[in-house]
């Protein structure tokens, strides 16, 4: 399990390299959701979401060797642009699997940043792919599957505790389970009283079906939230979330959309969503939990442009 040490050294290893984002309070959010919300927004990160913390993290911990031979990751979307532009700052030859369904968007970044994008037809044959690199001799940085990467993740959680005031319930996005690993294992150490949420969205619930099943169970892929579709999710964060997270809830992909929509009017944010799931979430945690919640909501990404998010509206008629 990833400790707190853990965490507090990933902090030390990415500082001057990955942005403080800000943690406020939301006067729009309160107002529509009827509670006090405090949101960190790692959509500011420089990369547009949290997953520079785990890239960077990794990368600095490798070899010379390591980095001689170049990295490799699988990505639905963030951490391939991650990867890509931090690889880049740190002068390593990166490449970057992704599954058609990405966005056009992030893999323009990733090749714009230097690296070799390749596409799969979907995130199984992504997986399938990006092991047979690393078993010709490139660098696995896993998007959630490594002690490194979930301990700079988990340095979100550090800054959240450390900044933000008077919390009763947190709510983090999950795709392969590395961002709410980390969070969770930060805010356990730091505020051991806070209820711990993890959101995911309809086709692309591996961790709720995990917990249902006992372990890690191969899930079948049907939401448009590319960012949050990992086709399964490790023990390794199976484990920190059966073990800190209070319950996981699903919400559909229209409500993903529809929140990501309406943090762009209540919280004057353009936030993709992987993170607009978080407030059809958030009102079913304080429908549960009754008066006197005070929430965070960890806004963890925004590389989603505006066609995109058109589309979906569309698609779901809610525009």
């Amino acid at each position: 399990m990833i400790g707190i040490s853990d965490i507090e050294a990933a902090a030390e290893r990415i500082a001057g390299h990955v942005v403080r984002t800000p943690t406020v309070p939301s006067p729009g959010l309160s107002a529509l959701l009827g509670a006090p919300v405090t949101a960190k927004l790692e959509l500011l990160q420089h990369t547009g979401s949290f997953k520079a913390r785990g890239a960077t993290a990794k990368l600095l911990s490798l070899s010379d060797a390591e980095r001689a031979a170049g990295v490799v990751a699988v990505s639905g979307g963030n951490h391939g642009i991650a990867l890509a532009m931090t690889a880049a700052a740190l002068d390593v030859k990166a490449t970057v699997v992704m599954p058609r369904s990405a966005s056009a968007r992030a893999v323009e970044i990733a090749e714009d940043a230097g690296a070799s994008v390749r596409l799969t037809d979907d995130m199984d044959s992504a997986f399938s792919l990006v092991n047979r690199l690393r078993d010709e001799g490139l660098t696995l940085v896993h998007p959630f599957d490594d002690p490194v990467v979930i301990a700079g993740q988990g340095t979100v959680g550090l800054e959240f505790a450390e900044d933000a005031g008077e919390l009763t319930d947190v709510l983090v996005s999950i795709g392969g389970g590395g961002l709410i690993a980390g969070v969770a294992a930060a805010l356990r150490a730091r505020r051991p009283g806070v209820r711990i949420w993890g959101v995911e969205t309809e086709g692309a619930e591996a961790m709720s079906r995990a917990l249902a099943a006992g372990g890690p169970v191969p899930v079948a892929l049907s939401s448009i939230v590319t960012t949050l579709s990992a086709p399964a999710v490790s023990r390794l964060t199976y484990d920190h979330v059966s073990a800190q997270v209070d319950e996981v809830l699903v919400v559909t992909d229209r409500e993903a959309v529809q929140g990501s929509l309406q943090l762009a009017d209540h919280a004057k944010v353009w936030a993709e969503p992987a993170a607009g799931c978080l407030l059809p979430a958030a009102r079913r945690v304080l429908e549960r939990v009754g008066d006197g919640a005070r929430l965070g909501l960890v806004v963890c990404g925004g590389n989603a442009t505006t066609g995109d998010v058109k589309i979906w509206a569309e698609r779901f008629e809610l525009l």
